[in-house]
């Protein structure tokens, strides 16, 4: 029999949890589950081993977690498990994306190592186009995952791929206040953004990554790494709801996503840093009913900006989070090609400047 293969999972919060597997017709064989996790009954993890057993190489991540799950059901009922089963530290989910990556159809952050792209200021619309090319490219395998943050001059308002124009931005105090509208390719809420009042990073990374993981899970997953970068500039935060990053003192970020067919995800994050709430609520038109659900009269008690928490610097906070990362993760100092900056280009043109695209849904 060929030699086995190892994928190993740290739960988030929990215990790891690692998987050693052997391969026969494409089949699951001589599973082994193991890990600094708490267990009981001890004949449990031989019960785990047994119904992963004899499974195909290609069963999807909740297919394999139902397959543990219906297993250990099904030893208690036959009295093979003398009692009910407690598992601490992780889960049947945990187990089967163990086993993804021991087939190498889940990877990890250590997996992989992360181009830093920093092409200096440019257009909004720029930006958005350039989060549709290099999701594209490393859908086509032709870029590995990338991070780059947003620099930016001229004041805009960046909506969500599915909302409505005229139900989200005031045009004419848009108009009257110089402020350019784009919509991206992400969903999620709108993004109010003058030269220097939030930090927006987009992170590109392979649908491996997250493999498995609802889309929920997905964002806490991807935005780990912001958390501890908060932290390390003095502020406890945490995830809110779906999307959301926030202190006690109020919201700090939200999160948005797009899935790209081929396997790419772009995750890209924007944070308050000292935002003009006044503003802001003249050329948004945040609605009554988004704010009673966050609990709160007044959208500019909803943010509560980086600045205020850290009194730093936004380029000492850029800095730090940067350095946070490069940190956890393997980084390498790259740039944008000719073809990829023309691709971008192109779009601006074709794509994220066109009143079509714009006010596609009105």
């Amino acid at each position: 029999m060929n030699e086995p293969l190892r994928g190993e999972y740290k739960v988030p919060g929990g215990k790891l949890v690692a998987v050693d597997v052997r391969i026969a017709d494409e089949l699951l064989a001589d599973v082994r589950v193991s890990g600094d996790f708490f267990l009981d009954p001890d004949e449990a993890l031989d019960v785990i081993d047994r119904s992963l057993t004899g499974l195909s190489t290609h069963t999807r991540v909740t297919e394999l977690a139902a397959a543990v799950d219906a297993g250990l059901a099904a030893a208690r009922q036959d009295g093979t498990l003398p009692g009910p089963v407690t598992m601490a530290g992780f889960d049947s989910k945990a187990i089967a994306v163990a086993v993804r990556r021991a087939l190498g159809h889940s990877t990890g952050w250590g997996d992989h190592t992360f181009s830093y792209l920093d092409p200096g200021p440019l257009d909004p619309a720029m930006h958005c186009a350039l989060d549709e090319v290099l999701g594209r490219e490393l859908a086509a395998g032709r870029r590995g995952p990338t991070f780059r943050f947003w620099e930016w001059e001229n004041p805009a308002v960046v909506i969500g791929s599915f909302q409505s124009l005229r139900n989200e931005v005031d045009e004419e105090a848009a108009g009257e206040y110089g402020v350019q509208v784009v919509r991206r390719i992400s969903g999620g809420g709108a993004m109010f953004m003058e030269a220097g009042n939030c930090i927006t990073f987009s992170l590109i990374v392979p649908e491996t990554l997250v493999d498995g993981m609802s889309y929920e899970e997905s964002y806490a997953f991807l935005d780990g790494w912001v958390l501890a970068a908060l932290e390390e500039v003095g502020v406890k935060a945490r995830y809110a709801g779906l999307n959301d990053i926030a202190s006690d003192a109020g919201k700090i970020a939200g999160a948005a996503q797009k899935r790209f067919i081929g396997g790419a995800v772009l995750h890209h994050v924007t944070m308050a840093y000292d935002i003009d709430a006044d503003k802001m609520l003249q050329v948004l038109r945040i609605g009554r009913e988004k704010l009673s659900d966050k609990g709160t009269k007044s959208a500019n008690k909803r943010v509560d900006p980086v600045r205020s928490q850290t009194q730093l610097p936004r380029a000492e906070v850029m800095a730090s989070f940067l350095a946070t990362f490069r940190r956890q993760y393997t980084v390498v100092d790259d740039a944008l090609t000719e073809a990829e900056l023309a691709q971008a280009a192109d779009l601006v043109q074709t794509k994220f400047s066109t009143p079509e695209w714009t006010a596609r849904v009105p």
